[in-house]
């Protein structure tokens, strides 16, 4: 089974990757800076790198890419810089989702692939009835209005929600959304909830390292796969879903 990962020089994508290949798997990665992997991870043996930029591949290259691959997921972000926020692409995570999404029902797989997308905690899951603090309501309003980024990982899950649907032949979905995201060495117990259980105002935290075993776990464990396809799943470090 081949996975292909979009992001993967991100400080979670290397996470995401490092795991599937613990776990034995085959990885294809389209990066722009294959130098920015660890050097253990860029020589394995079941890593295949394609140094490129996801969003200037023809849609040919992009239909070569993602043939064979069962599943494909995405930790793409923007950079934490200026130029990152607030220049193009503006609509750096949809436009790939779309174009991912596009390549893999141009290639007509025989069964179906999945597809796992890294979104955020303050996106809404706009298929259930989730309750937002008024202080929450008034913070997103603001991310819409001066951070990019927000916008552009709330359309990329909507894309997925209602574009690719429930029903879809070719494609299946889980949105993951991580609460405040940190650094941690080693992974822990985790926390899975349909909608978030704490205020992003103040929210609980997930380590990249988990984050990227989750979606790991959801790639490889098709039961784990069958609980949360077409969801939007919020993950806690675990005893801190709640104050």
């Amino acid at each position: 089974m081949t996975t292909l990962v979009i992001g993967a020089t991100g400080a979670t994508g290397i996470r995401l990757v490092e795991e599937l290949l613990n776990r034995g798997y085959q990885v294809k990665a389209i990066v722009r800076s294959p130098d920015r992997l660890p050097e253990a991870i860029m020589n394995h043996t079941a890593l295949d790198l394609i140094q490129a930029s996801l969003l200037e591949l023809t849609d040919n290259e992009l239909k070569h890419q993602v043939a064979g691959c069962s599943a494909v997921a995405s930790c793409l972000g923007h950079n934490l810089t200026f130029k990152g926020i607030f220049g193009k692409p503006r609509r750096l995570v949809t436009d790939a989702t779309r174009r991912l999404c596009m390549a893999i029902k141009a290639n007509k797989p025989e069964t179906s692939t999945k597809f796992v997308l890294m979104n955020t905690v303050a996106n809404r899951n706009r298929d259930l009835n989730e309750h937002i603090p008024f202080s929450q309501k008034i913070m997103i309003v603001m991310l819409r209005l001066f951070l990019p980024p927000h916008p552009d990982n709330e359309q990329a899950a909507e894309y997925l929600r209602t574009i690719i649907g429930q029903n879809n032949k070719d494609i299946e979905w889980v949105a993951v959304r991580p609460s405040g995201l940190i650094d941690e060495d080693q992974t822990s117990e985790i926390e899975i909830y349909p909608s978030p259980m704490r205020s992003i105002v103040d929210d609980g935290v997930i380590s990249r390292i988990n984050v990227g075993q989750f979606m790991a776990d959801l790639i490889t464990n098709d039961e784990l796969w069958q609980q949360w396809k077409g969801q939007m799943p919020v993950i806690y470090n675990k005893g801190t879903a709640s104050k």
